[in-house]
């Protein structure tokens, strides 16, 4: 994401939990905030990259202080933060799940959301920001059914940020700021990636074992969308709504880095969170 708003030639604050400096996140991934700042400026980007726990309330403020003096004004948040699912325990029921874990989950995807935007809205209405960026998982109408196996807390967190969604747009909806939910598909992340073995440059032929990673995404394309989304003056008219990655794919005219557009929510939409027929996923690509 920070990458694409760089390259779009935006001045990016891109905050992140794991550091070389302080050490790794919950999620004890090697990945860093500074790594990410070093491939934002590689792209020719500006910006900063730096460690935040956005549950810490005095450290967000400050950084909203900053923004304000250093730029005037703030036009896109994008609240991506969550972190939790090292915490998630598949398929078992609420009284045996670990308790404080799953609060931690809680904390992480839904408290962070909420402080973020109360703290940045101010300075975005002020100078006529434009654009509220919720990243979730799922679209509304999975989120409103049954999630199979993925367990009391994660259903809650990601159902959660479907009613901030709403609840944001309800309140800004007389404002110059518009709040969209974002749900990616089945994201090709480095943690998925090397959880399968597998690399963004052979996944291809993992499909043939799993014919489900046919349907899936790099990081780069919900980037892509997002970043068009934000440069667009009529964003207000998905307010209120958790977009996919195939709906505003189709509206900007995005692919992914292979030329496709993967459409994850829609095969679940009409097949179901199961389907394995690789002609029937290939249609979604």
């Amino acid at each position: 994401m920070t990458v694409e708003l760089a390259r779009a030639r935006a001045f990016v604050y891109a905050t992140g939990r794991s550091s070389r400096v302080s050490g790794p996140s919950d999620m004890d991934r090697p990945e860093t905030i500074e790594e990410t700042g070093d491939l934002m400026r590689k792209a020719g980007g500006q910006g900063c990259a730096l460690r935040m726990d956005h549950l810490d309330v005095e450290a967000v403020a400050v950084l909203v202080d900053r923004i304000r003096s250093e730029q005037g004004r703030l036009d896109v948040l994008v609240n991506d933060i969550f972190g939790g699912d090292r915490y998630a325990q598949w398929q078992t029921p609420l009284w045996e799940h670990d308790l404080q874990g799953g609060l931690r989950m809680l904390r992480m995807g839904v408290e962070t959301h909420i402080i973020t935007a109360s703290l940045a809205l101010p300075l975005m209405l002020g100078t006529g920001g434009g654009l509220l960026v919720e990243m979730t998982d799922g679209t509304s109408e999975a989120n409103s059914g049954d999630r199979p196996g993925v367990g009391f807390y994660y259903d809650f967190v990601k159902a959660g940020v479907d009613r901030l969604v709403r609840n944001f747009a309800r309140d800004l909806k007389d404002t110059t700021v518009a709040a969209v939910g974002v749900t990616p598909g089945w994201m090709r992340s480095e943690r998925m990636l090397e959880g399968f073995g597998i690399t963004e440059d052979t996944w291809r032929e993992f499909c043939r074992k799993e014919p489900s990673f046919g349907i899936s995404e790099s990081p780069t394309y919900v980037a892509r969308w997002v970043t068009a989304l934000a440069a667009d003056d009529d964003r207000a008219r998905f307010a209120g709504q958790v977009v996919t990655a195939r709906q505003l794919a189709d509206v900007y005219d995005v692919t992914d880095v292979d030329g496709s557009r993967p459409d994850c929510w829609g095969l679940i939409a009409d097949h179901g969170w199961s389907e394995e027929n690789p002609e029937v996923i290939k249609k979604y690509r």
